[in-house]
């Protein structure tokens, strides 16, 4: 569970990781929850996606990577104040998806269609703030999910 971003990794290219950036955070594996990876772990696996050959993920598990886009930005050619984007999700299992969807955010309050898992939302937020701090648009820079 990303809680804060990781600036101290050793990924040649940080941006093109699965959130867009490292995260730091808490594991919620069974029989680790809350635990903090190290930052070998967080590096190798937790910010890759495929935890396989981490020793704390669960054999068993519906997916084991998600994977974000943003796929629509509205209110900028129309003018007007509304500032939503929509983000498509696909988690994955065996590099297959296994489920997909979208979900959208209202830039100026919160999370308008979220996903029921907090995990996958709590990462969607993280790819989005990564995306906005990247973005072009200097009033999307200063706004937060």
């Amino acid at each position: 569970m990303p809680t804060e971003k990781f600036e101290n990794g050793a990924w040649a290219h940080p941006s093109r990781l699965p959130l867009g950036a490292g995260w730091a955070g808490q594991c919620t594996a069974p029989g680790h929850e809350g635990e903090l990876p190290a930052q070998d772990c967080l590096q190798s696996f937790c910010n890759l996606g495929y935890a396989g050959g981490c020793t704390w993920s669960p054999q068993q598990r519906v997916w084991d990577a998600v994977r974000f886009a943003v796929v629509a930005k509205r209110g900028e050619k129309d003018g007007s104040s509304a500032r939503r984007v929509r983000v498509h999700y696909v988690c994955e299992q065996n590099y297959l998806p296994v489920e997909h969807g979208d979900l959208e955010f209202d830039l100026a309050s919160t999370c308008l269609r979220p996903h029921q898992d907090i995990r996958v939302q709590k990462m969607a937020e993280c790819f989005l703030q990564s995306y906005l701090k990247k973005s072009p648009d200097p009033v999307a820079k200063g706004i937060r999910p």
